[in-house]
């Protein structure tokens, strides 16, 4: 069989000319060594719907495990006469390779990176997206974030362990991740709390003085952070107990959801345990300090200020 001409024809999907916002990969695994890949899924999203789908049976060119089987129903019966990795690798990274890639947890990366490695192929150059993140920060408040009990729960059709089918379920998690929380694609890769350099120290006087403040969604040496400062806030890296204040940045990365934050949630179950912490959006806190000046201006504020 000509595997290099499978591999051709499958490189380029229906809709060649169109470029996917991202991809979703899944893999399946012969035994406990990650590279033995045995299945291989791969589906394409643009715009919100699927733009091209990929699936393979691949011949690990190695042990079958029982547990293995169990799970995924694949044996060594069915690996026989189909591609290896090494032949089906060109495929793969021609999907992958330079795009955005999701996959269900870093298992499926690490499975690649060591296929790669065991086949003698190069690695797969890509920017990964790990679906089970992006589910715990839109749906927080579920049991389990597990993708047959996410698909279940989203009304996603999906039959688990088969390759294709997680990947395609994984792919509209993220679709409704954007759509439920308003967060788009280059916001879920954003760093979700970036803290930034030290702290500013506080002004000795302020209408904040003496409070101990968290930044939701900005860096604690950024723009907010020396403008609380200047008010005499202590800016502190986290929510603690002995927080009293915590303000919700205007670009946070949390779309309409910033209560979906572990820091906000983390205020949030202080707050109704009797803490006296206070949760409050950056352009209510400015508008109610609006009559009040800055005890001083730092020179460290004045060069972030690029004045």
């Amino acid at each position: 069989m000509n595997f290099a001409a499978l591999s051709a024809l499958a490189r380029s999907p229906a809709s060649a000319d169109v470029v996917p916002d991202f991809v979703v990969i899944d893999v399946e695994t012969a035994c406990a060594r990650v590279s033995s890949i045995c299945q291989i899924g791969i589906v394409g999203f643009r715009d919100g719907r699927e733009l091209f789908a990929y699936k393979s049976i691949v011949d690990p060119c190695d042990d079958f495990s029982s547990f293995n089987t169990r799970i995924h129903g694949i044996s060594c019966d069915h690996v026989v006469g189909k591609p290896t990795f090494a032949h089906v690798h060109a495929t793969v990274d021609g999907h992958l390779s330079g795009r955005v890639t999701v996959a269900h947890s870093f298992f499926d990366k690490g499975a690649l990176a060591a296929a790669c490695r065991v086949h003698d192929r190069a690695p797969i150059q890509s920017t990964w997206l790990d679906s089970v993140r992006v589910a715990k920060r839109a749906w927080p408040d579920l049991p389990s974030h597990r993708l047959n009990i996410l698909s279940k729960y989203l009304g996603v059709r999906h039959r688990h362990h088969d390759a294709l089918s997680d990947a395609r379920a994984a792919g509209m998690v993220i679709v409704k991740a954007i759509d439920h929380t308003g967060i788009d694609l280059a916001g879920w890769l954003t760093p979700v709390s970036p803290r930034g350099g030290p702290a500013p120290k506080p002004a000795a006087q302020g209408a904040l003085a003496g409070r101990r403040v968290a930044i939701l969604g900005a860096p604690r040496d950024g723009v907010l952070a020396h403008w609380l400062a200047e008010r005499g806030a202590r800016v502190a890296a986290s929510v603690g107990t002995t927080t009293s204040l915590l303000v919700v940045a205007s670009d946070h990365p949390f779309g309409r959801f910033p209560q979906a934050s572990a820091p906000y949630r983390r205020a949030d179950e202080l707050r109704r345990a009797g803490s006296p912490i206070e949760i409050v959006h950056e352009a209510d806190l400015r508008a109610r300090l609006a009559d009040t000046a800055p005890a001083r201006q730092p020179d460290s504020a004045i060069r972030s200020a690029g004045t």
